[in-house]
């Protein structure tokens, strides 16, 4: 654990679905000393506060009904810290909640290949956003 007023290099991979943890955590692991997995929006925002984390990697779908409200939470709490967030829809609504929230908006079914860039671009200061799908009347 850091000092007090210290942030680790480490990531809070906030996630409910198990296969999608396993996955995103071990991409993270290449770039961060530690992945610090979290499953519900209680254990996140006493990690981010305690841990000062680098970034947090957050599931939109982690609160259900409630993104808006627990991303507004998390922001306001842990002002500093940067933020990428996961969602499996592609609406502009959607993109422009998580690009407010922390800079870095990555489709689910975007993953393996937009992930990292997202990380590089949230740390470096900057916003990225997955490409969105060619033919949205299309699934994913």
């Amino acid at each position: 654990m850091p000092a007090p007023g210290e942030a680790c290099n480490c990531v809070l991979l906030a996630e409910r679905n198990p296969a999608l943890t396993e996955g995103v955590r071990g991409l993270l692991a290449a770039v961060f000393d530690a992945v610090v997995m979290v499953a519900d929006e209680t254990s996140l925002m006493e990690s981010a506060a305690r841990l000062r984390p680098a970034l947090a990697v957050v599931n939109l779908s982690l609160a259900p009904g409630g993104a808006p409200g627990w991303l507004a939470r998390l922001r306001a709490r842990c002002p500093d810290l940067r933020i990428v967030v996961l969602s499996a829809y592609d609406e502009p609504a959607v993109r422009e909640l998580a690009m407010a929230a922390g800079g870095a908006f990555v489709l689910s079914r975007a993953i393996a290949t937009d992930l990292l860039p997202a990380v590089e671009a949230v740390l470096g200061g900057s916003r990225y956003g997955s490409p969105p799908r060619a033919d949205p009347t299309l699934p994913a």
